[in-house]
């Protein structure tokens, strides 16, 4: 009896360590060969037969544990209900997949011998069946839990509104009413998208795939069903799945649009839908490496689709008009990288992070873009057409309400410049702004571009105190929109005092040439004012021309434009009190004149109050111009 144990000891040994070692064909006879040699009780044929029966012993055995695993795996296969609609069902089929997952586990290192080989083969397509069926499972519960969310678009108040609801709750709610959706204000939240108790079921089948490595086929299914999710979810909220060149077709009024949305969209994406993915996918890979692909196959689409919009848009015609939305774009995007870094920081995804930044950039670039074109429209603008009346003109209305508009966004405009200080070539024709930002070299170059241009526009009239009026209409308006504004701090106090100066030296040059010829009439030590006369002009001829000089000037200049209520009176008033001084002045000497002494008053033509009341009513009648 020892004897027999002692034998069945050793081939127990023999066994163990040909199992360690990886049981061949060589290594069984290199270990009979050891064992044979050992003991001369023992040859090669007896341990060979000792083994072989044991060897015999174990596949009956697996062959019983084989069959009894398939009668129990192939009813949950062939079943036509669903196996996650009953707990312990559910429960039951994952106890039979981990009872056929531990054998194939057990067995794999005797794959080698041929019975059992045949073994593990119907063992893996028995688990090929269960996973299939597995697979099916997940794919249904990821379905029957995505139609408890829903995300919808007010079209009331043109917000958008995310609808969800805690699964928590509805497990604990005894009555089993349906919970009622309700809106989520703000982007600081993340939810479930599946209730609580759908995602554990996930995560143990997810378990089981994973362990039979078939946690591509797992991750492929849950990529999928979450994929369409975001997508729907994302066409709720109004975006358009459009190509880059179908961007670049779109008319801009519906571009405009088609931002407005996106805005909205990107940052539910960001701060809401793509952190939940995350926290959901998480949750059901838990302790897989499968969690951050399938993060990113599940986000990946959507993820495009918006920056593949914001890319269209940089990369697109660079007019001017575009400015605003394109600062919108940057500026969201802007806010959203630091999600785009939290999100997408693995191994995986960190190709859309960094695709994110390289588009924000691009946006920049877009708008440094913009502004060279505002300065190209500048310098094109045609200095032929003058306008009526020397009133405000077009392009400085234009660039001024749009220079305004745009340092709203002031801080943004920083960065954007701070990245590509390059300053204009004629920079140096600028004041010294070594201490000033790259925007407020900008902001001053556009000007000095507008200035310019006006200059040359001012020129086509033949008139230089028509010219003068225009650019004093010009001048003023300009003053005026820096003055309490951003552009004001942008540019500084000592540009708005040179600008205020110059206004007024215009308004100096104005008088000069208009009505000098007429305050010369009446000034008595003046000499004759007509250079064809022989002799000094008597009271009764100066007269006669002041009232000629008065009237032309009165009828040319009564549709002539001065935009702003306060410089029109400005200007009626110091005419008036020039004009009225010197008539007054030159009336009294005339009627103590000797040739007029007598009837004086049949030669004067306009009173005093004629005079003032012909000012104040008929000049720069021509229009206050719009603002």
């Amino acid at each position: 009896m020892a004897a027999d144990n002692g034998e069945e000891k050793l081939i127990a040994v023999a066994r163990h360590i040909a199992k360690t070692l990886g049981h061949t064909d060589t290594t069984t006879d290199d270990i009979l060969q050891i064992f044979s040699n050992f003991d001369g009780r023992f040859s090669r044929e007896k341990l060979s037969e000792k083994m072989g029966d044991d060897d015999r012993r174990t596949c009956a055995a697996l062959e019983d544990s084989l069959a009894s695993l398939h009668r129990d795996i192939s009813q949950f296969v062939s079943s036509d209900q669903s196996i996650w609609s009953d707990s312990a069902y559910s429960a039951a089929f994952l106890d039979a997949v981990d009872e056929l997952l531990a054998a194939i586990r057990d067995w794999n290192p005797m794959a080698d011998e041929k019975a059992v080989a045949a073994c593990l083969d119907r063992a893996d397509d028995l688990m090929q069946q269960a996973m299939f069926r597995l697979e099916d499972e997940f794919r249904s519960l990821m379905e029957r839990g995505g139609e408890s969310f829903h995300l919808t678009h007010s079209i009331e108040n043109g917000e958008s509104a995310y609808y969800g609801y805690d699964s928590e709750e509805e497990d604990e709610d005894e009555n089993g009413e349906i919970p009622i959706a309700q809106p989520i204000t703000d982007f600081n939240i993340v939810i479930d998208a599946l209730p609580s108790g759908t995602i554990s079921d996930l995560h143990e089948i997810a378990k089981r795939m994973v362990a039979a490595e078939y946690a591509k086929e797992c991750s492929h299914v849950y990529s999928s069903s979450r994929r369409e999710f975001l997508e729907e979810s994302l066409s709720r909220l109004g975006l358009q799945k459009l190509s880059i060149e179908e961007v670049q077709k779109m008319p801009w009024s519906d571009l405009e649009e088609e931002v407005v949305r996106w805005t909205k969209a990107a940052n539910v994406a960001l701060r809401i839908l793509f952190p939940s993915e995350r926290r959901l996918c998480d949750r059901v890979f838990f302790g897989f490496s499968a969690a951050d692909r399938s993060f990113m196959e599940v986000c990946r689409g959507s993820t495009i689709q918006l920056l593949n919009f914001a890319d269209a848009i940089a990369i697109s015609s660079r007019s001017p008009e575009r400015l605003f939305r394109v600062l919108d774009l940057y500026e969201t995007l802007k806010d959203l990288i630091p999600e785009f870094e939290l999100l997408f920081s693995d191994q995986y995804c960190v190709s859309l992070r960094n695709e994110a930044i390289t588009i924000w950039k691009r946006l920049g670039e877009c708008i440094r873009g913009i502004f060279m074109e505002l300065e190209h429209l500048i310098r094109r603008d045609p200095a032929k057409a003058a306008v009526p009346g020397g009133g405000l003109h077009p392009i400085t209305r234009y660039v001024m309400n749009y220079l305004r508009a745009a340092c709203e966004s002031h801080q943004t405009l920083e960065q954007v410049f701070g990245e590509s200080i390059v300053y204009p070539g004629d920079y140096t024709k600028l004041d010294d702004r070594a201490s000033t930002t790259s925007l407020s070299v900008q902001m001053a170059w556009i000007m000095e571009l507008l200035e310019s241009n006006l200059e040359a526009k001012s020129k086509v009239y033949r008139d230089s105190a028509l010219s003068s009026v225009f650019m004093m209409n010009n001048g003023r308006y300009i003053v005026q929109k820096v003055k309490d504004s951003e552009l004001g701090r942008l540019l500084g106090d000592d540009w708005i005092r040179k600008h205020h100066t110059k206004v007024r030296q215009l308004h100096v040059n104005y008088q000069r040439s208009s009505w000098n010829k007429v305050l010369g009439v009446l000034k008595l030590d003046s000499g004759s004012v007509d250079p064809n006369a022989a002799a000094p002009m008597s009271l009764k001829e100066r007269l006669k021309l002041f009232n000629t000089y008065f009237e032309e000037i009165c009828k040319t200049q009564s549709t002539w434009v001065i935009f702003d209520d306060q410089l029109r009176e400005e200007l009626k008033i110091s005419v008036t009190k020039n004009m009225l001084s010197a008539y007054r002045s030159f009336l009294g000497r005339l009627r103590a004149s000797p040739e007029a002494r007598r009837d004086a008053d049949k030669y004067i033509k306009y009173s005093v109050e004629n005079v003032e009341a012909r000012i104040n009513n008929e000049l720069f009648q021509g229009g206050s111009g719009k603002k």
